[in-house]
């Protein structure tokens, strides 16, 4: 399994952030894995008290960052106007276009009136 030169390696090999993450994905996976297999996301209690820790976490997040969130909301907000206004310019250009094309077409002579072709 493992000798004694991969023991002295290990701490070195814990330092690197490849490491820490799958340790840390072990360690989600293992804590994932008891709850699922005794249960406890089947009882409506523990189902009721997690929702309840998790939005208390939601909200402390929110106040915490609450200037963060009010910017990034308003900076989402300004580029959603920002894209309607220029679709909205860009459909008048296309409806200036489409009235050009039909004026273009009513002014054009027609049937009989056009000169033959050579």
């Amino acid at each position: 399994m493992m000798n004694e030169e991969m023991m002295k390696q290990m701490p070195g090999m814990m330092g690197h952030p490849v490491a820490k993450g799958a340790m840390m994905a072990a360690t989600g996976y293992a804590a994932t894995r008891a709850v699922v297999s005794h249960g406890l996301l089947r009882n409506p209690l523990m189902l009721l008290a997690g929702g309840i820790a998790g939005g208390i976490a939601v909200g402390y997040l929110l106040h915490k960052h609450e200037k963060e969130v009010v910017l990034a909301i308003s900076k989402a907000i300004g580029m959603g106007k920002d894209f309607v206004m220029q679709q909205r310019e860009n459909l008048d250009d296309l409806m200036a276009e489409a009235k050009e094309t039909e004026a273009q077409a009513a002014a054009a002579p027609t049937g009989a009136d056009a000169p033959a072709a050579e």
